[in-house]
This record gives structure tokens, C-alpha cells and sequence, in this order.
């Protein structure tokens, strides 16, 4: 029997799936069901489980219960003194200006938070021990209180974890769910390292039920969840650490859209992923760019992720007009149901209804003709919104479009100029079921030169699972300058942390030959408050080479740099890959031109104040070679692409549809 391998992202709207079965792939996208995304999964996948399938999962439940606060009811075990760390915070605010207080509902009680009279020096030396007898009156109340998992949180036991294993050992003998600080974020600053693992807590009693609940469904197939570092790891790691999967979903587009355009020629690349309820972007210059600093919701994640940009802009996006009568759209979304209004069953206004009412969508071949479209609903919901402000139909559908481009020009902007990157030096990677009908408008207002929309773009997140790498990342805080490290000191500390990566692949059935180890290092100049993550590189002797690395990345990201100020080594970090079997990308040989074959209809189109007849074609039948010119659409079995007037499209040998505008 040969292997299968799915690939499933399930988003707000629809579950997408990707099979690779017999050397073929087979595509589906069918409705999420957001009360319990476990049954979409299931009907998606019901007809391969006979066949023991490697099922790679993008998941959303760590994300949506961090957002909706759903998540468990937690404790949370600190030092004495520290037990307001998590209400104190940094004392940030977003809106600066602003006269009124910010809220911030915390995840936890503060009778929730105990404190343990112990202590751990910066430099590790324990100070004072943990009281058992003291500890074990804590853990009577906490039982008291009904708690699900406890957090746990010691002061600089990033330094020195004994005091926290002696705590751990107790807990785990009452059976509790835990979160330990050391093991989840063994790095300085109190505030976020708390905060990182009150929060892996919290998701810990969701992602364990939805995965056990997953799992004994699916019959005995290989389940592997998609982490937010364009890794995946085993449900038994998801469980422990669900943090890892807050941003699941759409690491698995940037693993798709990475390896699409490097198969294509396209190193440089800034992904667009516009799905039903939001658009995801991020930036690619020659690899996939992580971070180690990101936030969902008002809680901030210290974890190695991919670095991407998210608002809430999406094709269920509903419009709106706000007291002062201006039109609006988003973040709100209708999201699957009801959803938009053209689905049958909303009465909301939403940024697919206006592309339906604009002429950028095929009713009849919407999801390959799987789903029946109710144009005249768009039509009744649209005409509601344009009297109240008094515009004409068209008008007013343009003009939801341009709110919903300018939201998603933004985020592109965030990851691009105010990074210290020039989008003109990029190509626009766009996917996702909504991303073809807006790629090329946000493209030309943005100045970047071209746009490619690869094939299966509607489920290219799906595809990317089935792309990606077991990855597990592995870090310790240092905190010294390099004038006080030796290169003998640094080599002991990464033979530490990757012998620990490779034990843990093994563990999850990677081969040692598989297995590739990456070093990292976070400086910042003696002093600073903030670093920048840098590849490890050392000269010959005790040269490290890495120092001139720094500068270099300072001065892209800040217009300044110190060469004769002292850097501080923060944290060393080992990546630690496990390269498995993945499907290979095909290229066809190319033919003509005439995309005659393709061709299905005329069809009345509306853009920028004009009316058109445009061209649509089949996605399915376009050939390698095949050019189009606007006014087009590109009907696909899961989305559809919108080919503006003045616009070329040429079909690359990857059935890739490469966007450029005609040169005058």
C-alpha cells in the first residue's frame, strides 16, 4: 500500500485539504464548522483512513481560544513578591494618547497566583530552597479551586531550573497539567517569560481535548500539527506546548508560498494570504524570516515564529457605516456561518459580495461549481448599504473593495518599509480563496513589479503542510559580552542544546542522517534594551565572524550602527530540522500562447468607474506558455483570479500565473 499524505488548514470559513495519494494530488475545500473544527476535519479526510494517512494539521484552535478567551481555568505558581507579575506587565499602552484607561482582562484570578518563598540568584546559585510543606499547602488550594492546568514561573530560574524541578516532580505526582517556565522559555525577562507560559497553560486543557478527541476518530492515522515556526511536531509535543501553534494556520502558507517561488526563480517574496475571515502577510528575503517577539490578543509570545503580519481583512469581511457615516469594513467577519450574504443563508454586506456584485467572481463556478451563489442577496445587501451612503451600486462595491486594499496595504507595509525593505525589490506571492481578486490592485499601489498566483492557490496553505520540515527550536540566555566569551564556552553551550534536538527528533522518528542543526545568536549592544537574531558564524582561531554580521543588520534595521561599542551575547539558539520525504514540486514543458481552450465565457465586469466585458478562463485548462491579457478572470476549482485592463498574465511551466502590467 503506498503512503498517503494530507495536508489540512482549517480556517474560519472553509477547511482546506491537500492529498497526496499514488504520486497525484487530490485538492478539496468544504465549509469549517467552528464550534467543533474536529468535523470538517473528518469529513474531509473519512474517505483515505482506511489507508492510514500522515495527516499534517493547521490548526486555529490555539489562536481562537486566545482570542476569544477560551481557554482553562489555571493557576499560576511564582516566587513571593511576584505574584502581581502578570498584572503589572510592562506597563505598555497601545494608544499612547489616549485619556482613557486601557482594559486588560488577564487570563487569571489574581487568587489564582501563589508565591513560594524561594529564591535564585541572576547567576544560578539557589539562595533559598523550596519548602515542601509550604508547597504542598499550595497545591491543597489550588485543588480547592478546581483548576485544570497551573503555571509555573520561578524568579531567574532561566539561570538555574532546580528549585522549579523540585516544584514540577510535586506537581506532576497530583496530576496536574503543567506548564514549567524553564522547559517552555528558558530565557531572561521575568515579565515575558511568565507571561509565555501562563499562556501555554491556558491553551493546554483545549488543544489536549481537541487532539484526543482528533485523534480517536481518526482510526490510527499519523496526525502532525503545524507549529507557527514552519515546523510540525507530534500531537504529544502540541499537547504540552500548544503555544507552538498559535499561529499554525498560516505558518503554512509562508512554507507554501516559499517553496513555490524558489521552485519559480522568485528568492525575494512577500506572501499574501486573504482568506475568509483575515489576510496574512510576511516578508521572504531568500528564507523564511522568524521572530521571537510576536503578540496575540494582548499577550506577548517569546517564541521563534514566523514573522507575520495579520488583520482582520478578509472576504467574509462585513461592511458597514460607521456614526459619522463614513463606510467601513472589518475586522468583523461572517465567517462561515452565516457567512457572506451570496452563501445563502447571511444579511451582511461583505467584501465577496461586493467582488460578486463588481463582476470578479463566476456564480456558477464558484469552488468548481460545488457551491450555488445567490448573486441577487449581494445585490439586496449591497443596495441597503449604497442608500445610506446615497452612491450607486457600483460605486459603493468599489469602494468596500478599496477599504478592504488599503487595510492589507498597510500590513504590507509593516513588513516590508517599516523594516527597512523596499517592496519595488520584491514579488507579490498571493493565495488563499480571496487573494486573486485584490493581489494586483495592492501590488500596483505598492509599487511591486509583479505578482504570481500559484496553482492551487486556494488551498496553498493546505499545500505548504505537506512541504514542511519537523522543526523544534531549542534556546539559553547568557547575557555575557563577547570580550567575556571564548568560543570554547559558546561551543559547550550548543552541543548542550543540540544533542537535546537531536534526542527529540529521534524520538519522533526522524533518522540522525536527517537531521540538520542551525546555530543562532540574539545580540544588542552593550546597554540596549532589544536584540537581533544573527547565524552564528566564527573566523579562524577565535575570530567570530558574526560580530560584523550584527552591525550589518543593525544598521539595515535601525540606519545606525556602533562598531567599537561592546555586543552582548542574550540568548544562544540551535534550530534543529529533521528533513523527511516531502512531495516535489512538478514542471511541465511549455506550449503555445493561444489560451483558446481555456477559454469559457464573456462576462460584464466593473473597475475603476468603467464597465468591461472581460474574458474567463479555467484555471484547470490554462497550458505552460499560455498568455492573457486583461480585462480577465481565472476561474479556479478553489478561487479566483482577477486579471485588471493593462495587465499581462503568462502561465509558467509550474502552472503558475505570473502578473506583470504591459510596458508602455
Amino acid at each position: 500500500m503506498k503512503e498517503v499524505k494530507i495536508g489540512v488548514d482549517t480556517g474560519g470559513t472553509f477547511t482546506d485539504f491537500v492529498v497526496f495519494s499514488d504520486g497525484k494530488i487530490e485538492i478539496n475545500k468544504i465549509p469549517s464548522t467552528p464550534k467543533n473544527p474536529s468535523l470538517a476535519i473528518l469529513e474531509g479526510i473519512e474517505n483515505f483512513l482506511d489507508r492510514l494517512p500522515l495527516v499534517i494539521h493547521g490548526t486555529t484552535v490555539a489562536t481562537n481560544s486566545l482570542l476569544e478567551r477560551r481557554g482553562g481555568r489555571i493557576a499560576l505558581i511564582t516566587t513571593k513578591g511576584f505574584e502581581d507579575i502578570l498584572f503589572i506587565g510592562r506597563q505598555t499602552r497601545r494608544e499612547l494618547y489616549k485619556l482613557k484607561g486601557e482594559q486588560r482582562i488577564p487570563l487569571l484570578r489574581r487568587g489564582f497566583c501563589f508565591g513560594l518563598e524561594e529564591r535564585v540568584s541572576a547567576e544560578g546559585k539557589v539562595e533559598k530552597k523550596i519548602s515542601l510543606d509550604e508547597l504542598r499547602e499550595i497545591l491543597d488550594k489550588i485543588k480547592k479551586l478546581k483548576i485544570e492546568a497551573v503555571a509555573l514561573s520561578l524568579i531567574n530560574s532561566y539561570a538555574n531550573p532546580a528549585n522549579e524541578k523540585i516544584v514540577s516532580r510535586e506537581l506532576k505526582k497530583n496530576k496536574f497539567l503543567l506548564s514549567v517556565s524553564s522547559e517552555i522559555l528558558p530565557e531572561y525577562r521575568e515579565y515575558e517569560r511568565t507571561a509565555t507560559t501562563a499562556v501555554n497553560a491556558y491553551l493546554m486543557p483545549v488543544i489536549s481535548r481537541y487532539l484526543e478527541n482528533l485523534e480517536k476518530k481518526m482510526r490510527g492515522a499519523e496526525l502532525r500539527i503545524m507549529q507557527s515556526n514552519e515546523g510540525y511536531i507530534s500531537p504529544a509535543k502540541a499537547r504540552s506546548e500548544p503555544i507552538r501553534t498559535a499561529l499554525s494556520g498560516p505558518a503554512g502558507g509562508v512554507v507554501g508560498a516559499f517553496q513555490m517561488g524558489k521552485a519559480a526563480g522568485y528568492k525575494n517574496i512577500i506572501t499574501f494570504d486573504m482568506g475568509g475571515t483575515s489576510s496574512d502577510v510576511s516578508l521572504v528575503e531568500g528564507k523564511i524570516r522568524r521572530t521571537n517577539e510576536s503578540v496575540v490578543g494582548d499577550f506577548p509570545l517569546r517564541i521563534p515564529i514566523i514573522d507575520i503580519h495579520t488583520v482582520g481583512a478578509g472576504g467574509g469581511s462585513i461592511a458597514y457605516i460607521d456614526k459619522g457615516g463614513s463606510l467601513r469594513v472589518g475586522p468583523q467577519s461572517a465567517g462561515a456561518d452565516p457567512g457572506p450574504a451570496c452563501y445563502g443563508r447571511g444579511n451582511f454586506p461583505t467584501v465577496t459580495d461586493a467582488n460578486l456584485v463588481l463582476g470578479r467572481l463566476v456564480p456558477e463556478f464558484f469552488l468548481g461549481g460545488k457551491m450555488k451563489l445567490f448573486p441577487e442577496r449581494s445585490h439586496k445587501v449591497l443596495k441597503r448599504l449604497a442608500q445610506g451612503v446615497k452612491k450607486p451600486l457600483d460605486e459603493t462595491a468599489a469602494g468596500i473593495i478599496e477599504i478592504a486594499n488599503a487595510n492589507m496595504e498597510k500590513a504590507i507595509r509593516v513588513i516590508s518599509i517599516e523594516r527597512g525593505f523596499d517592496p519595488r525589490n520584491f514579488t507579490l506571492i498571493s493565495f488563499g480563496g480571496a487573494g486573486g481578486m485584490h493581489a494586483v490592485d495592492i501590488a500596483s499601489n505598492l509599487r511591486i513589479p509583479r505578482v504570481i498566483v500559484p496553482k492551487n492557490a486556494g488551498v496553498l496553505s493546505a499545500y505548504g503542510l505537506l512541504l514542511a520540515d519537523s522543526i523544534k527550536d531549542y534556546s539559553k540566555s547568557i547575557l555575557k559580552t563577547t570580550a567575556e566569551t571564548s568560543r570554547e564556552e559558546m561551543d559547550r553551550h550548543f552541543v548542550e542544546l543540540e544533542g537535546k534536538g537531536i534526542r527529540d527528533l529521534q524520538d519522533d522518528g526522524i533518522d540522525k542522517e536527517e537531521i540538520r542543526l542551525y546555530r543562532l545568536l540574539d545580540l544588542r549592544y552593550f546597554g540596549q534594551s532589544y536584540e537581533i537574531t544573527i547565524p552564528y558564524r566564527t573566523g579562524k582561531a577565535h575570530d567570530f565572524s558574526f560580530i560584523p554580521d550584527f552591525h550589518q543588520a543593525h544598521k539595515k534595521l535601525y540606519s545606525y550602527h556602533h562598531q567599537e561599542r561592546p555586543v552582548e551575547i542574550v540568548n544562544i539558539r540551535v534550530k534543529a530540522v529533521g528533513k523527511g520525504k516531502k512531495i516535489r514540486l512538478k514542471k511541465f514543458p511549455m506550449k503555445g500562447s493561444n489560451p483558446a481552450r481555456a477559454f469559457i465565457k464573456k462576462q460584464a465586469l466593473y473597475y475603476k468607474g468603467r464597465s468591461y466585458q472581460a474574458s474567463v478562463f479555467e484555471m484547470a485548462r490554462l497550458s505552460p506558455g499560455n498568455k492573457l491579457e486583461g480585462p480577465a478572470l481565472v476561474a479556479d476549482s478553489e478561487s479566483t483570479t482577477f486579471l485588471p485592463p493593462y495587465y499581462l498574465l503568462e502561465v509558467d511551466g509550474f502552472l503558475n500565473l505570473i502578473i506583470q502590467r504591459e510596458k508602455k
